[in-house]
């Protein structure tokens, strides 16, 4: 944790500002966050809901299942942690976290209608004699 001096009002309220403002988030770890955020690893609530000036969000990241780490390759400065983010950054990752949840939940949607027994075990047996027309040349 960062500590400060309280010795001068003018250096508290900036470091205020900075908070209020957030972090941006380099490209790499904007794109990190993004995945996560697809996958619903990210929760996020505005840093202030009462003062309209603050655009800033507080994020927790958790950290992604084993298959998905693989995968991802996350900073482990950002998983498992808590970040103010600037607020356009913040918005972007709640359209990404949105979108995540539709395709997941239309994915979710299509496997329960999934027959997979019929897939893989009923295969329709083809009647020569009913369709004698298929087996004929045509000239």
């Amino acid at each position: 944790m960062k500590s400060m001096k309280i010795a001068n009002i003018g250096e508290i309220r900036n470091e205020l500002n900075k908070y209020k403002k957030g972090k941006k988030l380099d490209i790499h770890q904007f794109n990190q966050v993004a995945r996560l955020a697809w996958l619903g690893k990210v929760v996020m609530q505005p840093l202030d809901p009462q003062d309209p000036e603050c655009k800033a969000f507080l994020i927790y990241i958790e950290d992604p299942e084993e298959l998905a780490a693989h995968f991802l390759d996350t900073d482990q400065e950002l998983a498992g942690a808590m970040h103010i983010v600037d607020g356009g950054q913040a918005e972007a990752l709640v359209e990404v976290l949105r979108g995540g949840v539709e395709e997941r939940a239309k994915l979710y949607q299509d496997l329960s209608r999934s027959d997979f027994y019929f897939r893989y075990f009923y295969k329709p047996e083809q009647d020569e004699e009913a369709d004698p027309a298929r087996d004929k040349p045509e000239g």
